[in-house]
């Protein structure tokens, strides 16, 4: 892979995560009140259908099922959708888009942290986490807000912390699925089988789904799809070629992008010179991870 396609490929993974959170905000926003079931339902059918479509495009997803050891395949569908998104979606319910934008920074550092042990590996010198620092100051200042409205910020950050855990294990099972299972096939049956299980879970409120899904929701939820189907089968793909810490620094285009999205499209969000400096700071932290690579 080129310089020049890393790159792109970081953007646009960033570009799309980023722009999750202002769209499942807007979903809640054009709801109004929800409850947990309806949340699940929404994710599940987001997820099932990003599942689908990678799977389509799969080659021969079921004989890369059978060649790979069930136990890897449980953990990613577990980790990577299923108890990822139900952390991830209660967060957005007690927190601002911006706050969890911020809390996916932590994904960098939870990967430095569990890496060695499933590779067996280092956890890397002082520049890397002085570099890994730098960052997260940068995605820290993007989102500082005084006047946060937060319904719960301590219950949101613990809940972020849970569902960045699961996504940095999922990230680091695909390491170990790679060599009986592609990018898109995993991320596929990660997908779909997590998306399933959502919907389970939210069956309940199957019976509103008529009222819920107008077109506006249709419309973002088919792109979230999407967003899940490209994001993470292009983000599973660098991890298997590039090294953690030079991934896990640019990783903090993802909580940037987050930001500069929930401002733009969330009321509630509103635009600070903290999120220039911050994303000044973000910009330099990348500079000098990839300087030498």
């Amino acid at each position: 892979m080129t310089t020049s396609r890393f790159y792109c490929s970081v953007a646009l993974c960033a570009l799309l995560w980023g722009s999750a959170f202002p769209c499942i905000k807007t979903v809640y926003n054009l709801w109004g009140e929800v409850d947990f079931f309806t949340r699940w339902w929404l994710a599940g059918i987001r997820f099932t259908l990003a599942g689908a479509l990678l799977l389509l495009f799969a080659h021969q997803p079921m004989a890369q099922l059978r060649a790979t050891p069930i136990r890897y395949t449980v953990g990613i569908v577990l980790c990577q959708c299923f108890f990822q998104y139900i952390f991830f979606y209660l967060a957005l319910l007690y927190g601002s888009g911006s706050l969890c934008a911020l809390m996916t920074a932590t994904g960098s550092f939870l990967w430095l942290l569990l890496a060695p042990l499933f590779n067996r590996g280092s956890w890397g010198g002082w520049k890397v986490w002085g570099i890994l620092t730098l960052g997260s100051i940068g995605v820290g200042l993007a989102v500082y807000a005084p006047s946060d409205t937060s319904v719960n910020a301590p219950l949101c950050i613990l809940l972020m912390l849970l569902a960045n855990l699961c996504g940095t294990l999922a990230i680091l099972l695909f390491g170990k699925i790679r060599p009986t299972m592609t990018a898109k096939a995993s991320s596929g049956f990660g997908l779909f089988i997590g998306g399933l299980g959502l919907c389970l879970l939210g069956s309940p409120a199957l019976p509103d789904t008529p009222q819920l899904f107008t077109p506006p929701v249709i419309g973002i939820t088919v792109y979230l799809a999407l967003v899940s189907a490209i994001s993470f089968t292009v983000w599973n793909d660098l991890s298997t070629r590039y090294p953690i810490s030079l991934l896990a620094t640019y990783r903090f285009i993802i909580p940037i992008a987050g930001v500069i999205l929930s401002v733009l499209f969330i009321p509630e969000d509103h635009f600070s010179l903290w999120i220039l400096l911050g994303t000044i700071i973000v910009a330099l932290a990348m500079y000098l991870a990839s300087k030498g690579r």
